[in-house]
């Protein structure tokens, strides 16, 4: 427990340059890609990390059947694993803003995004 207090104690006194670390860290999350991808790669997406669709790829096979049901299921799934890759990069950006200090509770906070 006193672990984590010192580690509070060395992020306050870092708080000030936090802001910026904090923005770097968004800057850098837009440059890095996320990819998920579903039905044997019938469906890939690409998402930053900041959660923006970058790209969406569909096989054409998967048109070609006219199988709107399956389209409906592999899109979701191909992007909540990419969405699962963004949450791990943010976590990570974070500890090292944070310079590794454990804060209880990150992981669960940055997962909710």
């Amino acid at each position: 427990m006193f672990k984590n207090l010192n580690g509070l104690a060395q992020l306050m006194r870092n708080a000030g340059s936090m802001g910026e670390r904090v923005k770097e860290m968004r800057e850098e999350l837009a440059a890095e890609l996320a990819t998920g991808s579903a039905g044997g790669d019938m469906v890939i997406v690409e998402i930053n990390g900041v959660g923006q669709v970058m790209s969406l790829r569909i096989s054409p096979e998967l048109f070609d059947k006219n199988d709107q049901e399956m389209l409906e299921e592999l899109i979701p799934a191909a992007m909540n694993e990419a969405l699962t890759k963004v949450r791990k990069l943010s976590v990570e950006k974070m500890r090292q803003i944070t310079g590794g200090i454990d804060l209880p509770g990150l992981d669960d906070a940055l997962s909710s995004l």
